[in-house]
């Protein structure tokens, strides 16, 4: 079992450092029902699931750097035990040598009586150099047993406050995990409220319209980007499996319900539609002659006819339609409709993007 002992300089700063953890995530959960007040509308739920998203990712971010600085906090803790381990090592040599020295006097006489000496020496300097001789051992001894002392003072006071402070650093990293758990259970209901409102318009052939989500800050966004942000790699342009009569047509990227879909380039929407295959689905027409599509979706934040920038956020992931699980399927072609599709890889390869 490894020991409590941290440095005590070390845990505060961590501790500050995750101070703020809870502060901003918990407003996510809202006080008054299972997700935000707004959540009762498409709007509101397809918000619902992107901040909490958003907050699910923070927290788990901030959550592995918390676990990450815990495990180099062990690692200097346990260089700190070996500096420890050899101070005291140290304080051992110095008391054997405390012993060398005491029985060191005794046998050179500096033991006797005063009295005793001054009858045994030969003359009054032989006396004062053997007297003088004693003096500076003792004063050795006694620095040494009192430095010895203070540093084991010093030695128990940190560890007793490193330890108190380790225990504060446990109680924050389970309140960090627990509220980790608390959003992402809120997080995986919202997403499958929204598939389920999907399936529904699927069913009745019927988008129900644009949802209204806050764009992210463009910043300094490239001529392309991928169609999503973070992903898995799953069905590539051209395999083969029972759901596709003449191989995949698209490449699809395996994505939680709810992930953002991001415009992989400026176009204008040429269509959006609910039902067949592709579930809820965005056609987009760029440049150069060229199509991307955005199928099995869960919710639409675009309108036909919209002109759309580079990661512009355009709907969230779901799985709707002829789909095995959550996930992406981007397609690009030569015409908006299906059976012209080109590698996606290669065609944003081509572009500058590496997926």
């Amino acid at each position: 079992m490894g020991s409590h002992r941290r440095h005590p300089l070390l845990v505060p700063t961590l501790l500050c450092a995750l101070t703020m953890l809870v502060a901003r995530p918990t407003a996510a959960l809202a006080e008054d029902g299972d997700f935000g007040p707004d959540a009762g509308t498409d709007s509101g739920l397809a918000s619902e699931v992107t901040r909490l998203y958003a907050d699910a990712a923070m927290v788990t971010q901030r959550y592995e750097a918390g676990r990450r600085e815990s495990e180099a906090e062990g690692a200097r803790a346990r260089r700190y035990e070996e500096l420890l381990a050899r101070e005291r090592r140290d304080i051992a040599v110095l008391h054997a040598d405390l012993g060398r020295i005491a029985r060191s006097q005794y046998r050179s006489g500096g033991g006797l009586p005063l009295t005793a000496q001054m009858l045994f020496a030969n003359n009054p300097e032989q006396l004062m150099r053997g007297q003088r001789a004693v003096w500076q051992a003792d004063l050795a001894v006694n620095n040494a047993i009192g430095k010895s002392r203070r540093a084991e003072a010093r030695l128990a006071a940190d560890e007793a406050k490193a330890a108190a402070e380790w225990r504060k650093l446990e109680r924050r990293n389970s309140e960090i995990a627990e509220l980790k758990r608390t959003i992402e259970a809120k997080l995986e209901e919202a997403r499958w409220t929204l598939q389920g409102r999907a399936e529904a318009s699927v069913a009745a052939g019927s988008c129900r319209g644009a949802v209204r989500l806050d764009q992210p800050d463009p910043g300094t966004m490239p001529e392309y980007v991928t169609p999503v942000e973070t992903y898995e790699l799953s069905a590539s342009f051209g395999s083969g499996g029972d759901r596709w009569a003449n191989g995949h047509t698209g490449q699809d990227f395996a994505v939680p319900i709810g992930t953002p879909v991001r415009a992989v380039g400026a176009g204008t929407v040429v269509s959006v539609s609910c039902g067949g295959a592709f579930g809820i689905e965005i056609v987009i027409e760029h440049p150069g002659g060229y199509y991307t599509q955005y199928a099995h979706l869960a919710a639409v934040t675009v309108d036909q006819g919209q002109r759309v920038s580079p990661g512009q956020w355009i709907g969230q992931t779901g799985t709707t339609g002829n789909s095995t699980g959550p996930h992406l399927h981007f397609e690009v072609r030569v015409t908006p409709e299906l059976g012209s599709g080109v590698d996606p890889v290669a065609w944003l390869t081509a572009r500058g993007v590496q997926v």
